[in-house]
């Protein structure tokens, strides 16, 4: 009985290192993720449109345009009175339940006519809040002048203003929303896959390395010659001829390819937030790093001195108190980084020297100035 208990526990640590085996083989991988083709690339010619309309929006509760104030207003809702066989021309209009709005949207590729689309409404001119409002039947044009959509339907906002004789208090903002399905498709775009000589692939981030594994990974998946790159943003498929005739199938197959993509060694600097993002190849060769600021602190409470109960000719003064506190950065230290040192080692240094975003980003500029920071810095 003995023996069989040492031999199933034998068994079982064998699969435990089996398992740690894998799992240390697998962590270089892990630790740089790939990426499917379909999330850094896109196929060139399927692409959104977009879509721009001027309306009216009506049924607010006075919150709309001041008439007086918006002469566009009053001469839309005058033309479209008159097309439903209103004559209001030369009355004065007083209305403030009306308000000009600019209505967008975006058209997907290979939408069908009869499809519904979301779309987003936007105040022009003075109106103080859409809440409640309904949007009349309003063209939507493309860059080519021509109508592809209409929209029509009850505004949802996602903010709010009320306001009193005394305070007033507005949240989000109540002169934009949108309107779910509010636009019906009414011209389709003419763009067929199959009548293209080949397929091409735009990166979205463009880089020499990533287009050359795209380019390996499909020749990989659909045999050699099959993909080429162009230049860092392109990457052209010739489509195998049994293919051709399953071209959406073929192109479902690639984008679930996964490739590692590359980048340039960066660091992005937001002086007005503080915000500091470093890519992950960021390296910098050895250096040096002190910090320390030089601060004055000076507190002033001053007190009151009172004279003694029942004394003759006393008076109440302020004496003033100052504390003066200096600190001049004794406790920070020098780190020295060796070359090569990544970029959590560089997050790391700088946290433990207390350094914070504002010192971190002149700190960072100063190792690039002294020509030890492998990357480029960008300033927004």
């Amino acid at each position: 009985m003995a023996t069989r208990t040492t031999s199933t526990k034998t068994r079982i640590g064998q699969w435990l290192a089996a398992i740690l085996t894998a799992l240390t083989l697998m962590a270089p991988d892990m630790a740089h993720a790939d990426s499917r083709i379909k999330d850094i690339a896109d196929v060139e010619g399927v692409r959104d449109n977009m879509l721009i309309g001027y309306g009216l929006v009506v049924g607010l509760n006075g919150t709309g345009d001041t008439i007086n104030n918006s002469p566009f207003t009053e001469q839309s809702l005058i033309g479209m009175l008159e097309r439903l066989g209103v004559n209001v021309r030369g009355d004065t209009i007083r209305t403030k339940n009306v308000a000009a709005v600019m209505v967008t949207a975006t058209l997907p590729p290979f939408t069908s006519q009869g499809s519904r689309i979301d779309i987003s409404v936007a105040a022009m001119a003075d109106a103080k809040n859409l809440q409640g409002g309904t949007l009349l039947v309003t063209p939507l044009l493309g860059a080519d002048g021509e109508v592809y959509a209409v929209a029509q339907g009850a505004v949802a906002i996602s903010g709010f203003s009320a306001q009193g004789a005394g305070a007033s208090i507005t949240r989000g903002v109540p002169t934009s929303g949108r309107i779910a399905g509010g636009a019906i498709v009414e011209r389709e775009i003419d763009f067929s896959l199959s009548d293209l000589p080949y397929l091409r692939l735009s990166l979205r981030n463009p880089d020499f390395t990533t287009a050359v594994r795209v380019a390996n990974a499909i020749n990989q998946f659909a045999g050699p010659q099959t993909a080429k790159a162009l230049d860092p943003t392109s990457v052209v498929i010739n489509v195998p001829m049994q293919r051709k005739t399953d071209l959406v199938a073929f192109l479902g197959e690639v984008e679930q390819l996964t490739v590692r993509p590359d980048q340039v060694a960066r660091v992005v600097i937001d002086e007005a937030s503080g915000v500091i993002v470093m890519g992950e190849n960021v390296r910098i060769s050895t250096v040096a790093i002190a910090q320390g600021n030089l601060t004055i602190k000076i507190t002033e409470t001053p007190q009151v001195s009172q004279p003694a109960p029942f004394s003759q000719g006393g008076q109440t003064t302020v004496v003033p108190r100052t504390d003066i506190q200096v600190d001049d950065g004794a406790n920070k230290k020098l780190a020295v980084m060796p070359a090569g040192v990544s970029l959590q080692e560089l997050v790391a240094n700088l946290n433990a020297l207390g350094v914070g975003p504002r010192d971190m980003i002149s700190i960072l500029q100063s190792i690039k100035a002294a020509g030890a920071l492998q990357a480029e810095i960008e300033v927004m």
